[in-house]
């Protein structure tokens, strides 16, 4: 019986995904046979990246190739886009990972220059990332659409503010998306993790006392692993999820 998991044949992009979350999802849609393209800012760590996985893979699976993006630069997300079917054909899958939080505080003293930054990087480089492979998608009628927000985007937040309203933006950036092009058989689904074990939320879980304090309000009361996110993009981007869209799944230990 063929896995309803198997990803051979496809191509995934990932965003961001030298480490952390990005990394984990490109790992797990690798080793679930898709072949997958790693990429970051710098090319260097995406080289590295790319050959961790494809050592890991010992042959089984799929492989990872190494682009790298700067995802603030119209211009390269279109070399990366460009890149991509210049190697590997084709792009199936697009999973929006990367994403910045240059301030902690306040609303009031937040400066344009940050908010711009933050809502550009998370929701308007995601807007055009998707305008670039959707026509191939459609093309196909086929191609699935992952973007990777928060559980910043469904709860207030007195010092995250900025960072909440971008990942806001990106659940109905999808909805929009499943809507408009659901009829060429294109799914769009984002993921909001709650509390996860990255550099981006080390704040929160380096100290014990802190870590023990951020998840008293979780079901679990732990703390999530990147390769626990990677799972969910694994069944959004295979067979195993071919009837869901337009939905946002939260991951967060049972957050209350």
């Amino acid at each position: 019986m063929e896995s309803l998991f198997d990803l051979s044949g496809k191509v995934a992009v990932v965003t961001g995904s030298t480490k952390g979350i990005g990394r984990a999802i490109a790992e797990q849609l690798a080793l679930h046979g898709a072949e997958v393209v790693v990429s970051s800012r710098k090319a260097d760590a995406c080289e590295e990246v790319a050959g961790e996985i494809n050592a890991s893979l010992d042959g089984k699976g799929g492989r990872a190739v190494a682009i790298p993006c700067h995802i603030g630069h119209q211009e390269q997300l279109e070399s990366l886009v460009n890149e991509t079917r210049s190697q590997l054909g084709k792009i199936d899958i697009l999973v929006c990972n990367a994403a910045v939080n240059p301030f902690y505080g306040s609303m009031l003293d937040i400066p344009d220059s940050a908010y711009d930054k933050i809502l550009d990087s998370n929701v308007k480089s995601n807007h055009w990332v998707c305008q670039l492979v959707l026509p191939e998608m459609v093309e196909r009628k086929d191609g699935v659409i992952l973007i990777v927000s928060s559980v910043g985007g469904l709860h207030g937040s007195a010092v995250l503010g900025t960072y909440g309203i971008s990942k806001a933006a990106d659940m109905a950036l999808v909805r929009n998306i499943s809507t408009e092009f659901g009829e060429h058989n294109i799914r769009a689904n984002a993921i909001a993790p709650g509390l996860v074990r990255t550099d981006f939320a080390r704040a929160l879980w380096e100290d014990p006392e802190t870590l023990k304090a951020a998840t008293a309000n979780a079901a679990l009361r732990r703390i999530g692993e990147p390769e626990e996110i990677g799972g969910v993009a694994v069944f959004l981007s295979s067979r195993a999820g071919s009837f869901m869209t337009g939905q946002t799944v939260v991951v967060d230990g049972g957050r209350y």
